[in-house]
């Protein structure tokens, strides 16, 4: 309930989808495009280097409207199993089965924390040694934004570590190891952290941004506040070893994340968020 609010009263919050306004069209995948996105291929699996704005479910749009989607016309079979997802704008490495047994082996392997994933993320501010942050998340109710996650008290456990690679201009590049699979995760911890996703609408400088994009879209306003048209996160590494496969695979970073690393950014100074104490775990 929102703070302050009578019984019986919530907050107007947003969905994520459908689209309400503005958006314009579905993004759609060309075939040849797909192939350029092929990380690895087997009789078993096909692993993708997804970039950060391509869905991975299957949408109304058509197949090529989604990964699964343009997957399944890739390889002709009926169903592909999608191991895990991305987040739409969050690029890099995608794991698809091509037969159940595949599917079903990887999924209990993700399920049993036998699956090591790194991440790179650009985070809003120098965070100048590694750290842990061990807070629970949980749906933010007092937020507009309905998929917003938050830390809270009674949030399920979640734990991440972040650790720089290299700093320079407010911003600082980090590889990213989520330890737990909880949702917006790593964005909801940098979040909490102080040290916001560059180009995060939901967890940036403020959810309403997010309510503003699927209204109007991506528009000048909102460029000026998030510097990127996405999400700065990117999935780097995937280790099924412990499942039985043979190779990690690895996604290099996207090319609008190593342009914004050496960008000349000096008119646009950050805005750093201040980290949150014991007082503000229910509210995100």
């Amino acid at each position: 309930m929102k703070p302050g609010a009578a019984p019986g009263e919530y907050p107007i919050r947003a969905c994520a989808w459908p689209r309400r306004t503005g958006q314009g069209p579905v993004r759609m995948i060309a075939p040849e495009e797909l192939g350029g996105w092929i990380l690895h291929e087997d009789e078993r699996l096909l692993v993708i280097n997804k970039p950060g704005d391509v869905v991975c479910h299957p949408s109304k749009a058509g197949p090529w409207s989604s990964l699964v989607g343009a997957v399944r016309e890739h390889t002709g079979l009926p169903a592909v199993h999608l191991i895990f997802r991305l987040d739409r704008e969050t690029s890099g490495v995608v794991v698809l089965a091509k037969d159940p047994r595949t599917a079903s082996r990887l999924q209990r392997a993700m399920q049993d924390r036998r699956v090591a994933k790194a991440y790179q993320a650009i985070l809003t501010g120098d965070l100048t040694e590694p750290v842990t942050v061990d807070q629970p998340l949980g749906d933010d109710v007092s937020s507009q934004v309905f998929i917003k996650t938050c830390v809270c008290a009674d949030g399920k456990p979640a734990v991440t570590r972040f650790e720089p690679v290299s700093r320079g201009g407010g911003f600082t590049l980090a590889r990213v190891v989520p330890v737990t699979g909880r949702k917006h995760q790593i964005r909801a911890h940098a979040h909490w952290l102080g040290f916001p996703v560059v180009g995060d609408k939901i967890y940036g400088p403020d959810a309403r941004l997010y309510l503003d994009f699927i209204d109007h879209g991506w528009t000048p306003a909102l460029a000026k506040r998030l510097l990127l048209p996405r999400q700065a996160l990117h999935c780097a590494e995937i280790d099924f070893t412990a499942a039985g496969v043979a190779e990690v695979f690895h996604a290099p970073l996207p090319t609008d994340m190593a342009g914004f690393l050496t960008a000349d950014r000096a008119e646009r100074p950050p805005a750093i968020l201040p980290r949150q104490g014991d007082e503000g775990l229910g509210g995100g």
